[in-house]
């Protein structure tokens, strides 16, 4: 199979969302009671065209890894699903995985889902710490993982049986390719799943307490058509890119059901530190024709040199997690020979929310309007909905049906659940406001989850490993504004009797906090302080250090 020859839809092909009225109006997704991701998606892929190209995955240098076709898809699947179900994990078993972007991860989820069981992406950088918080909140069976990750996997779970490496494997470990050939392809259970069965577990962060667990049905694989049709803008033949790590939900809006089903191919990139010769090179070299980026990054690309590359097959260009500036939006266009950047908004207990689309007048700075399949809108406090341009609520309707691609609810805590759906909607966490032609304008979370360079960190998490440093006795953290990152993590440290604020003691937290969890969440600055704002109650008061920082950056 050659990648050259794959015919990609030219770049002023017409959108897919021709009318946004319209496809509301019509559009359904159908989800059988019996439903299987892997098998109805997959399988019915290369069951319809074997030799299509589903996954490319590529080195940080751009070299092809591996080209796998639908049917090699499916056949990894298979192998997967046999040599774990030899292995004793079963339909409802969590399975932690944790790879970097190459064709295992492919293999190992896949291979999971089909047969029912459970996995639990991680983001590569987890610690030892960060995995066996997981485990012990899941009751997790097995690991997943590469060479790198296997001595985090056994400082975390030591003991655990069934531990699988993809790669090299040390003492211990099975190897999965050489379990997988041993047991070879064949038969795996036929009608595994239903369509509310759950099919995979993220971790999101929180404000007040360890990472919340997101578990989506089977179900949620339908729900990411509308992220791959419509924000995407995919059709057969195309080969879209996205980039972001492995074990966060991006990777599931980017890089598998949605693609599959609309039959688009997806570039697997296993990339280094991003810099905009590999990214241009990469995107002219394989003729991608959607791509996907973070903010922060798009800041990065505008400054390349566009002029050394052929990015005439690139079609489509979209982004997520924040509006884009509206000069890197004019940059990105002048380089690229007219490609807007459409963002879009979701979250990682949801598909594709909020988008803007290439039928649609791009107002910079708006989220864009509700994807196809979602009824939402703005409310108060009281669940009413709000005038035109006044901030409230973002929900989603709930009743009297259910959206396709919503999750049921946080596994194993009524209590956060509870806290989201309240009466027919569920409350995202998020306030914006609408315009009158229906553009949704996004101000700002209700909580204080920080968003670093594309990463989503819990306050508290930070928080509780700076309080065990015998230095602090008290700390609050916070996101500061950067023009590079979105926001960096900030800390407020009240140091303990006998120890002096210095720049000597701040590097000594930064590496400690580096040390005991994924290292992206580690404050980037922090400041000693004798005390820290607080409520009434006794709940620190985030909002005050934030407005302080920005008088501090202004004044």
């Amino acid at each position: 199979m050659s990648i050259v020859s794959v015919a990609r839809p030219a770049r002023d092909c017409a959108p897919r969302l021709a009318d946004i009225d319209a496809e509301r109006a019509s559009y359904h997704v159908e989800v059988p009671e019996r439903f299987n991701a892997v098998l109805d998606i997959v399988e019915a892929w290369a069951a319809e065209d074997p030799d299509a190209l589903a996954v490319l995955s590529v080195d940080g240098a751009g070299a092809i890894v591996a080209q796998q076709s639908a049917a090699d898809l499916a056949r990894a699947s298979r192998e997967v699903a046999r040599a774990l179900l030899e292995l004793g994990v079963d339909k409802g078993d969590h399975v932690f995985v944790m790879l970097p972007r190459i064709p295992g991860w492919y293999a190992a989820l896949l291979g999971a889902i089909r047969i029912g069981a459970i996995p639990m992406p991680g983001p590569n950088l987890l610690t030892a710490k960060d995995i066996a918080y997981r485990f012990a909140q899941t009751g997790a069976t097995a690991a997943i993982t590469d060479a790198a990750g296997t001595e985090k996997v056994d400082a975390a779970v030591p003991g655990l049986a069934t531990r699988l490496c993809v790669g090299d494997s040390p003492h211990g470990w099975v190897s999965l390719a050489e379990r997988c050939r041993a047991v070879g392809d064949g038969e795996t259970p036929t009608d595994p799943t239903g369509c509310d069965d759950p099919m995979l577990l993220y971790f999101t962060s929180g404000t007040v307490s360890y990472p919340k667990m997101v578990q989506h049905s089977q179900s949620y694989a339908l729900g990411h058509i509308g992220t791959a049709r419509f924000w995407h803008d995919l059709r057969p033949g195309d080969l879209h890119w996205t980039i972001t790590d492995t074990g966060w939900a991006k990777a599931a809006w980017g890089g598998l059901f949605g693609q599959m089903h609309e039959r688009a191919a997806i570039l697997n990139v296993a990339l280094g530190v991003p810099d905009a010769n590999t990214i241009f090179g990469i995107l002219a070299q394989y003729r991608v024709s959607s791509f996907c980026a973070p903010p922060t990054l798009y800041r990065r690309l505008v400054h390349g040199d566009f002029s050394k590359y052929d990015l005439s097959a690139l079609r489509h260009c979209t982004s997520a997690g924040e509006p884009l500036n509206p000069e890197v939006i004019r940059e990105w266009q002048r380089g690229t020979g007219g490609l807007t950047v459409y963002d879009g908004y979701g979250q990682t207990e949801t598909t594709c929310l909020v988008a803007n689309y290439r039928s649609m007048e791009v107002r910079p700075g708006s989220m864009g309007r509700p994807v196809p399949g979602y009824d939402i809108t703005v409310v108060d406090d009281d669940e009413q909905p709000v005038q035109s341009g006044t901030v409230g609520n973002i929900v989603v309707r709930c009743e009297p049906e259910r959206p396709v691609g919503l999750f049921p609810g946080y596994h194993n805590d009524p209590v956060a659940t509870a806290g989201r759906f309240r009466g027919p909607f569920y409350y995202t966490g998020d306030r914006a406001a609408i315009d009158d032609d229906g553009y949704f304008w996004f101000e700002g979370r209700e909580d204080d989850v920080i968003t670093s360079s594309a990463y989503r960190i819990g306050p508290f998490e930070v928080e509780s490993v700076l309080v065990e440093h015998p230095a602090v006795i008290e700390a609050a953290v916070v996101g500061k504004q950067d023009p590079e990152r979105t926001e960096i993590v900030t800390a407020f440290c009240i140091l303990a009797e006998g120890h002096t604020g210095s720049d000597e003691l701040a590097r000594e937290l930064q590496e400690f906090v580096k040390r005991s969890t994924a290292p992206y969440k580690y404050p980037r600055e922090i400041h000693f302080v004798e005390e820290l704002p607080k409520t009434i109650s006794g709940k620190i008061r985030r909002s005050q250090l934030r407005a302080a920082l920005r008088a501090d950056s202004t004044g």
